[in-house]
């Protein structure tokens, strides 16, 4: 699980309150495209032999991000499905366990996981900390409300029509059709990478990350998503990650936002982020962990977003935040935005923002997968 940082859309990132219950779940498939299963494109997979192939690679993120370590720590670099390193079969034996548990101790639902014990470290938290600040608000997996719950809670509606007149109107939002955006990765230490983006409405989106070894890529384009990285084949989302993938491409086109998900639901606790009061909207969609949208309450612009990827063993949280809101055309726009992740933050500063230009639909199209690219075991995390 190298520790990589992608940009929003990711991803990477898979995992639902609907399927909370599974253990290591059997692949969807249709009459014409079968899911393969990880066995089938993985060399020597132990425990997860039936999770869809795609779901892999984000279900060793969410081990990683609960121990605090990276990919090397179980497998040997670039040979991963060596069994030299002990860790490596502690984990299957781990794996077992917790599926074990949540089986024969809480009707099969998904509440124990990796990071119940572990939480960033590599040996179980036996010992309570202490609480140096207040309690923390309830997240999506700790405590998440039962539907009937979900179902009582006031509509979010009237909070999204507030952030579009905030934004500058429906109107003038609903005149934009693509946007263009460029400007600097900027990475721990201050390292800054060149960065564009390119997305057209409603859900389409890329982004590449100019790197000294050739470019990064995140992409979804309304049907799929996927990942590239320098030297690398490109590496499909799992289908968990491209719902995530397709709310950060909708975000560049707030009209729409509404319409990404089944219902949107107030809740009812309010949160505070510095020194903003905020109201949080739940976008529920059926099958996936409800996002959580902030709107600064006075200025009615949405300062944050959480989603989760969920993966067969948790859930892997992405959080957003936007800032520095400009005026581009009469719309209010975030020229800044932080991504972070378990494995670590960055952050994006737009220099140049072009609304309705040109953009071809070739950087649309997922490129070829090159014969045995994602078989060798070696896939790119």
């Amino acid at each position: 699980m190298t520790k990589q940082l992608l940009l929003p859309g990711v991803v990477l990132l898979a995992l639902t309150f609907a399927s909370f219950g599974r253990g290591a779940p059997m692949p969807q498939s249709s009459a014409n495209s079968p899911v393969p299963t990880a066995t089938q494109k993985f060399k020597n997979i132990q425990v997860l032999k039936t999770i869809p192939a795609d779901e892999l690679i984000p279900t060793m993120q969410f081990i990683g991000a609960s121990l605090g370590v990276e990919c090397d720590f179980c497998h040997v670099e670039r040979e991963m499905d060596k069994d030299d390193k002990k860790p490596k079969k502690t984990a299957r034996e781990m794996m077992v366990m917790v599926f074990a548990l949540n089986k024969d101790n809480f009707k099969g639902e998904r509440e124990v996981t990796c990071n119940t014990c572990h939480r960033g470290s590599i040996h179980p938290q036996a010992i309570p900390a202490i609480m140096a600040e207040g309690a923390k608000p309830r997240t999506a997996e700790s405590e998440h409300e039962p539907d009937a719950a979900l179902a009582s809670l006031p509509s979010g509606k009237p909070v999204l029509e507030k952030y579009m007149q905030a934004l500058g109107g429906k109107a003038a939002l609903d005149k934009i059709a693509t946007r263009v955006e460029k400007g600097n990765a900027v990475m721990g230490g201050g390292h800054q990478l060149p960065i564009e983006i390119f997305a057209k409405a409603p859900d389409q989106r890329v982004s590449v990350m100019h790197t000294p070894n050739g470019d990064s890529v995140t992409a979804y384009n309304g049907r799929e998503g996927w990942l590239a990285a320098p030297a690398r084949p490109p590496r499909e989302m799992s289908a968990s990650d491209q719902y995530a993938a397709k709310l950060d491409a909708t975000v560049f086109f707030p009209a729409r936002l509404a319409a990404a998900f089944d219902e949107l639901k107030l809740q009812t606790n309010p949160e505070t982020i510095g020194d903003h009061a905020t109201t949080v909207v739940l976008g529920i969609t059926k099958g996936q962990p409800p996002a959580k949208l902030y709107f600064d309450q006075q200025s009615g612009l949405l300062i944050r977003m959480v989603h989760y990827t969920d993966t067969t063993l948790g859930l892997n949280p992405t959080q957003i935040d936007f800032a520095d809101y400009r005026d581009v055309g009469g719309v209010k726009t975030p020229f800044r935005w932080t991504i972070a992740r378990p494995s670590g933050a960055f952050t994006i500063q737009v220099d140049e923002v072009q609304d309705n230009a040109p953009i071809d639909d070739a950087k649309f199209v997922r490129p070829a997968q090159p014969p045995g690219g994602a078989s060798e075991g070696t896939a790119p995390h």
